[in-house]
């Protein structure tokens, strides 16, 4: 066996404390002033991960996981730990159990810029205090299929690299260009906004609303940039951001259905504006 490979037994182990005994809040935080690290799932996730730049720490997984994919993501990054055990005792350790049994601790890159993501995009989304890691995923997952050039996160959305953001997403969040808009200067329409209309964006909120245009309104789709705004489940969008925006949009229900889940909402609104 290859020296990098580490058989375990141990679940105190301290090289393991970062699958056993940290939430993913504490991975964000865990290098502070220096960037954290998150934890990815599946060969697919960590092959997008790797494809994207991410750089691996250490990998853990089932014994029988370590297929000729699994070998070759290793041989990517020779210098990874890799810790192997039963099923039963990885579960004991994670808490959960394993998507085809392989997980990745890799540490983060920092955050683009704002108008370095969007100068150049025709559309983006953007998601509003959307707190579910599973919607942020499936979000993700339909910016990739549907055209999406990149997607902005108000500061309170889930992270996009949680772990089941990223594996829901199929690892997309590795593909499709995002970016949090800055926690530091307040409310992200205050400057947000004004940025996206001076790189020429129109703001389209996904909303019901007495004043709503249907998302097949031809004005939409001669629009030259357009963002689509989709809000947090349940409550939607902020009063304020859609007062701010240039167009409401919603998108027409029958059987007494008044609205989608976010998720959901976001496939529809990408297929037919992003066309």
């Amino acid at each position: 066996m290859d020296n990098n490979y580490i058989e375990i037994n141990d679940l105190n182990s301290p090289e393991l404390s970062i699958y056993a005994n940290r939430n993913e809040s504490q991975l964000f935080h865990i290098n502070e002033p220096d960037l954290g690290i998150f934890i990815a799932e599946s060969p697919n996730v960590i092959e997008r991960a790797l494809d994207a730049g991410y750089e691996p720490i250490s990998f853990l997984m089932e014994k029988t996981s370590v297929d000729n994919k699994v070998e070759a993501l290793i041989n990517r990054w020779k210098s990874a730990r890799v810790y192997l055990g039963e099923m039963e005792v990885l579960e004991q350790i994670t808490g959960f159990k394993l998507t085809r049994g392989v997980l990745c601790a890799m540490k983060r890159k920092e955050y683009p810029e704002v108008k370095s993501l969007c100068e150049d995009a025709k559309r983006i989304a953007i998601l509003e205090n959307v707190v579910n890691p599973t919607n942020v995923g499936a979000i993700f997952r339909s910016a990739a299929a549907l055209n999406v050039d990149a997607v902005l996160l108000s500061p309170a959305c889930s992270d996009p690299l949680y772990r089941r953001a990223a594996r829901v997403s199929m690892g997309t969040v590795f593909q499709v260009p995002w970016t949090f808009f800055p926690k530091e200067e307040g409310p992200w329409q205050i400057k947000g906004m004004d940025l996206l209309h001076e790189l020429g964006f129109k703001m389209a909120a996904m909303a019901l609303d007495n004043r709503a245009i249907s998302i097949g309104d031809d004005r939409l789709a001669k629009e030259e940039k357009l963002a689509i705004i989709l809000g947090t489940e349940g409550e939607g969008l902020c009063e304020d951001t859609i007062s701010k925006c240039d167009y409401t949009v919603m998108i027409p229900m029958s059987h007494g259905v008044d609205s989608l889940n976010v998720a959901a909402a976001s496939a529809v609104a990408f297929w037919e504006l992003c066309k």
